[in-house]
């Protein structure tokens, strides 16, 4: 390689990759929230295989299979007659349905799972009951006697999703809050949810003492501090997510409104606390312990003092009483439990990874990926889940060392996953999900009105990283007018018209011109140099996972070669060296961005590449500034693929060509 063509890399990546795209429950189907997070660890899975080798990738990820709102789906179609099969036919129902749609929209996995099926199942229960049997013996977990719901009318206890209610988190805006967690990711105890309604008899249902195993989350407060002060300085892990698991990480506080000021005052017998009287609508009261909080709401309670509870740690629950779940293993103390599926859904990662291997007989190399300071895991999460994979997982990930857990993690021990958190995507303006009130659009359905790649262009253009994204597809928009452009066209338009017009003038030029064969020659330094920049901003905006300035900088990029080629078009085929030359430095630049592109648009990518006869060598980052002429057999007689007039290199739906 000459030295002008050599790429001295921008970013510090590892040498092995986990990348990982949150689980879908097994009761649902995929909306555009779920796309735009699988769009988003595709495009980071696919960039990583170009820059690192795809030997040294794993995407992963797969249907989350067990827990209540998968059981109580399951439970109300039977009760009313719409499904008559088993819950494993009606989970396999779905994960088949899951992967189809992933399929479609060409999303790159090296496996998609289901934790209740097949190998995977095998896997999962045997990791299930090795992280279980770690934290029991290092004395992390305790046998609670806590509050669990029930219906005295079904005489049943009830599980998470049978109990209906407000949440009672300062300021929350969640439209469902079920029993201990609020579809928005709040956490909290059983008694503190307001107003509950059980779903099965719609009477309010008791609280009555069970057993179940927890985990002490609340007790690693300052080794969680420690992290997320690591991922502060050392990281590029979004501030938004930062800021929110710090928020868990305060002491625990109650919120009462001011009204009843008079009324704490006069109370007698609280915990140790510090109140904060501020120009807000309510006061803050602050305790040193959870149990201190706890001890204040049960007098607060009774002497009918209304209050809400601000975020904090509390004790990360393990297991239930539910049918539908993976098997926790029998103690003297507690038996016939099943893991609750958040806990088993976090170590569900690493399950994959390990399932993965097996299949070729190499899963006892998992730690290779997983605990090695060569390797790092990249997790692409909702905010909704940031608690979950924030200060809980990380906690276990921590304890799973052994008794004195710390931030200095050793070679072989587990490494604590890269958060990769975005921000809501907005249909129309609003939240939209699954157990919202605007239903968002379900990803097969967009595929009638548009091409995968379109959606895959659109998607990573949104600033989910930093922003909630309004989605907004005109066939769906009451608002949208005629006559304007579809916002989800809009990035893709680059394709079809800029840089498909800059391919199609090349194929036409060394074809009218140079009988067919592409003229050989060095680019001009100044070309080679604009590379570089371009190739060096996409590195870093990758590291740090900005992608929709990745889709900037290959905007201006690709409108610049359109620009060259029209600024000499007039000269074309009258002046042979000049031809020659703007075929040699234009080609070089479509050349750059087709190696920029394949992450996005891989289909369209491959399928030029094809045509130019070079195999997927192209894409290595490790070349990334050679020219096209080291891709093939003979450089003096390199013949492309004879292209057809009017032919498109990327195409777009019939059902958008008459509008």
């Amino acid at each position: 390689m000459k030295e002008k063509y050599k790429y001295e890399y921008v970013s510090n990546f590892p040498k092995r990759a986990v990348v990982t795209s949150g689980l879908p429950y097994g009761n649902k189907s995929l909306h555009c929230g779920h796309l735009t997070l699988y769009i988003h660890s595709d495009f980071y899975a696919r960039f990583l295989r170009d820059r690192i080798g795809s030997e040294n990738v794993i995407y992963q990820s797969g249907t989350d299979c067990y827990g209540s709102p998968i059981l109580e789906g399951y439970r109300k179609l039977v009760e009313i007659g719409k499904f008559s099969g088993t819950i494993e036919e009606y989970v396999g129902h779905y994960h088949n349905l899951q992967e189809d749609i992933l399929n479609k929209y060409n999303i790159s996995l090296d496996i998609f799972g289901a934790s209740a099926f097949g190998e995977e199942k095998d896997v999962h229960e045997k990791v299930s009951k090795e992280v279980f049997d770690s934290l029991l013996k290092n004395g992390y977990l305790k046998n609670l006697s806590a509050l669990q719901f029930f219906d005295v009318k079904k005489n049943t206890f009830l599980n998470g999703r049978q109990v209906m209610g407000k949440c009672p988190i300062e300021g929350c805006t969640s439209e469902h809050a079920y029993a201990d967690e609020c579809d928005l990711g709040h956490q909290y105890m059983p008694q503190e949810l307001i107003d509950p309604i059980s779903t099965l008899s719609g009477e309010k249902p008791e609280l009555r003492r069970i057993g179940n195993w927890y985990f002490d989350l609340d007790n690693h407060i300052d080794l969680l501090k420690e992290w997320t002060k690591y991922l502060a300085e050392h990281s590029t892990t979004r501030k938004f997510a930062i800021k929110e698991i710090n928020e868990f990480l305060k002491k625990p506080e109650l919120y009462i409104k001011k009204e009843y000021l008079d009324d704490f005052n006069d109370v007698t017998g609280l915990p140790k606390h510090e109140v904060i009287i501020d120009n807000k609508p309510s006061f803050t009261v602050i305790f040193d312990k959870l149990t201190d909080r706890e001890k204040a709401c049960e007098i607060l309670t009774s002497l009918g003092i209304r209050y809400r509870t601000g975020k904090t740690l509390v004790p990360f629950r393990l297991t239930g009483n539910i049918s539908w779940g993976v098997p926790v293993p029998d103690t003297d103390e507690l038996k016939d439990l099943t893991f609750w599926v958040w806990p088993e859904s976090l170590w569900a990662q690493f399950s994959l990874t390990r399932a993965y291997l097996k299949r070729t007989d190499r899963e006892d190399e998992w730690k290779k990926w997983w605990c090695s300071k060569d390797a790092i895991a990249y997790q692409f999460i909702g905010e909704d889940n940031i608690y979950f994979y924030g200060p809980a997982q990380t906690a276990i990930w921590l304890c799973l060392q052994g008794k004195n857990p710390s931030m200095d993690i050793k070679e072989g021990q587990l490494s604590i996953p890269q958060l990769i958190d975005n921000k809501h995507t907005l249909f129309l303006g609003k939240k939209a999900g699954s157990s919202s009130a605007i239903k968002p659009p379900m990803a097969d359905e967009l595929l009638a009105h548009y091409s995968p790649e379109q959606l895959r262009m659109h998607l990573l253009s949104l600033n989910v990283g930093n922003n909630n994204a309004s989605f907004m597809p005109k066939p769906y928009n009451p608002d949208a007018k005629y006559e304007e452009q579809d916002p989800v066209v809009r990035e893709y338009n680059l394709l079809t018209n800029v840089y498909n017009r800059a391919l199609r003038t090349l194929f036409y030029a060394w074809q009218n011109y140079f009988e067919g064969v592409v003229p050989y020659g060095e680019p001009d330094d100044e070309v080679v140099n604009e590379a570089r920049k371009i190739a060096n901003n996409v590195e870093r905006f990758m590291f740090e996972q900005k992608f929709h300035m990745v889709i900037y900088e290959l905007d201006t990029y690709i409108r610049n070669i359109n620009k060259y080629i029209s600024k000499n078009a007039k000269e074309m085929g009258v002046d042979m060296e000049l031809s020659k030359k703007v075929i040699i430095n234009a080609l070089y630049m479509c050349k750059v961005a087709m190696v920029i592109l394949h992450p996005m648009v891989p289909t369209s990518i491959e399928n030029l590449a094809k045509k130019l006869k070079v195999d997927d060598k192209i894409f290595s980052w490790e070349t990334i500034l050679c020219p096209i002429y080291d891709f093939v057999e003979d450089k003096d007689n390199y013949k492309p693929e004879f292209l057809e007039p009017k032919t498109d290199f990327f195409t777009i739906p019939d059902c958008q060509r008459n509008i």
